[in-house]
């Protein structure tokens, strides 16, 4: 059987990482006593099962990988609870101003665990000549963590992510009715080079009524309306794929290089660059316009660790048909 180099060259980078290190915590000694600091004496000591079980895949031993279980787990911090996002965790000193978590790791290490765990690559956001998905492999991504009491949290990591309500909204109108005068204090404004009425933030219910009041046409009242419904502030909803980055070699040097390590780990807005992205169109062109925000209700303190426990997604069975008997 013959393969592509293109499909064989990211398994021949990160395979030296799950051989070495697995290798490497096989011969390590298990330690089964400890020293009691009352008596002086050793006592047996009992090993998590869970500890046991994960395999480190870089120095940092911040990527954990669980076999048995087809588990990656990802050992992060919070660095950011407020502002408009690109991802959900980034490389540790890149983009920690617009990603809620960071870690210190290779990007390589993390694309090897997902294929370790049994997660297939798919193929990142394609912009030109027409915008297509990125696709791959659906993942469940569970974050979880401990309050300043102690108690441990999990959440999907979904909850931390929420619609943005900090950039532009559009909406086509020919023109503004007759007798609406757009007030500047507003964040209100029409263009009448492109023809469309523009909102930027939240609208509130009373600015809405407002608004409205002011011209019963039709278009105008439609688009004020869908201003009002598309700035309610809104979970993410859509899935994390393993969209799988990219590698090259240069030319002049042979070394192999793996476009995430740039940073781009997990986002939210579409890089071609990432190794997890989300499964829709997600804007990546300016601060105005990325689509979602940190949900600071939801997330602990900066500093805060965070364990990102990463798993495939299981398929949802299609629903029976109810018996209309």
């Amino acid at each position: 059987m013959k393969y592509s180099f293109k499909k064989l060259f990211p398994m021949l980078l990160v395979l030296p990482i799950l051989i070495g290190n697995i290798s490497s915590r096989a011969a390590e000694p298990v330690q089964e006593t400890a020293t009691d600091s009352k008596t002086a004496k050793p006592v047996k000591q009992v090993p998590k099962d869970s500890e046991e079980k994960l395999v480190p895949l870089n120095p940092q031993k911040t990527v954990l990988l669980d076999l048995e279980h087809k588990k990656l787990f990802l050992k992060t911090h919070v660095c950011l609870v407020e502002g408009v996002l690109e991802m959900l965790c980034c490389k540790k000193q890149t983009k920690e101003h617009e990603s809620i978590l960071s870690i210190d790791s290779p990007a390589k290490a993390i694309h090897a665990g997902l294929l370790a765990i049994g997660a297939k690559a798919g193929t990142p956001v394609q912009f030109t000549p027409k915008f297509k998905p990125p696709t791959g492999q659906k993942l469940n991504l569970i974050l979880e963590w401990k309050d300043k009491a102690g108690k441990t949290h999990r959440e999907e990591a979904q909850k931390w992510v929420r619609t943005s309500t900090s950039r532009y909204f559009t909406a086509k109108l020919d023109q503004l009715p007759p007798g609406v005068v757009i007030d500047r204090k507003t964040e209100l404004r029409y263009d009448d080079k492109y023809k469309e009425l523009i909102w930027f933030g939240e609208m509130t219910k009373e600015e809405r009524d407002q608004f409205l009041a002011k011209s019963d046409n039709k278009t105008y009242q439609a688009a004020i309306k869908d201003f009002y419904e598309k700035t309610r502030p809104r979970l993410m909803e859509a899935d994390w794929v393993f969209a799988g980055s990219g590698f090259s070699v240069d030319e002049m040097t042979g070394e192999k290089y793996y476009h995430a390590e740039s940073g781009d780990l997990i986002c939210v807005a579409n890089f071609p660059t990432a190794t997890i992205d989300v499964s829709i169109e997600s804007s990546a062109s300016g601060e105005g316009n990325l689509l979602f925000e940190a949900n600071k209700a939801k997330i602990p303190p900066r500093g805060t660790p965070v364990t990102i426990e990463i798993s495939i997604a299981q398929e949802k069975k299609p629903a029976k048909e109810k018996s209309a008997d």
